[in-house]
């Protein structure tokens, strides 16, 4: 997994609360086993219309959200099923960083197992970044975790809160499996005097 550190990237709004898994990678597209290609479905059915067509009016489909990499969402973001492949979705798109006020639990944990940093601020602070989002074409912010702040250009500067395990794992890159093979030669040794059966 990629450590995570610093970045400053263009902003992308999802306005809308309870944002479920279904939302953000349909059912339908759950049929491969490899992370990476689910991008292309992220909020497929708010991207498109039933015809096929891109829906201009969804946020991230317009021309100033493109390359975005830090998404701001409502409360509750990511409820619903316990799907692995909504993160993979999100990160697959390009999205490291969702700043919002509250999100299901399952959901949250997954995103530091993917090395996605999901951010939790107050309403009035994302209702803030909203604001700000809408009045300033490319708007981006820089979310510096080894500091666990965000800024932008403007004079914005917001702290925000983070376990330190959690925030040792995006600034190291480790996931479960990462974590465990730092004590590979504890492990090794182990093995090596446990008696066979």
């Amino acid at each position: 997994m990629e450590a995570f550190t610093k970045l400053t990237g263009i902003v992308a709004p999802v306005d809308r609360v309870n944002v479920d898994t279904d939302a953000i990678i349909p059912k339908q597209f759950l049929k491969r086993i490899e992370r990476s290609g689910f991008g292309q479905f992220l909020f497929y059915e708010w991207r498109f219309h039933e015809s096929g067509e891109v829906n201009k009016d969804f946020a991230p489909n317009q021309e100033r959200y493109q390359g975005s990499s830090i998404l701001i969402s409502r409360a509750n973001f990511g409820c619903g099923s316990s799907r692995e492949h909504a993160p993979w979705a999100i990160l697959d798109y390009g999205f490291k960083v969702i700043i919002a006020p509250s999100y299901a639990d399952i959901f949250y944990n997954n995103c530091f197992k993917n090395g996605i940093l999901p951010i939790k601020l107050s309403e009035a602070q994302v209702e803030d970044l909203f604001q700000r989002t809408a009045a300033n074409d490319g708007y981006q912010l820089t979310v510096d975790l080894e500091n666990k702040k965000i800024s932008d250009s403007l004079g914005l500067e917001i702290d925000f809160d983070l376990d330190e395990h959690r925030r040792q794992f995006l600034l190291q890159g480790l996931d479960d499996i990462g974590l465990t093979l730092q004590h590979e030669d504890k492990i090794t040794a182990y093995e090596a005097n446990r008696v066979a059966f």
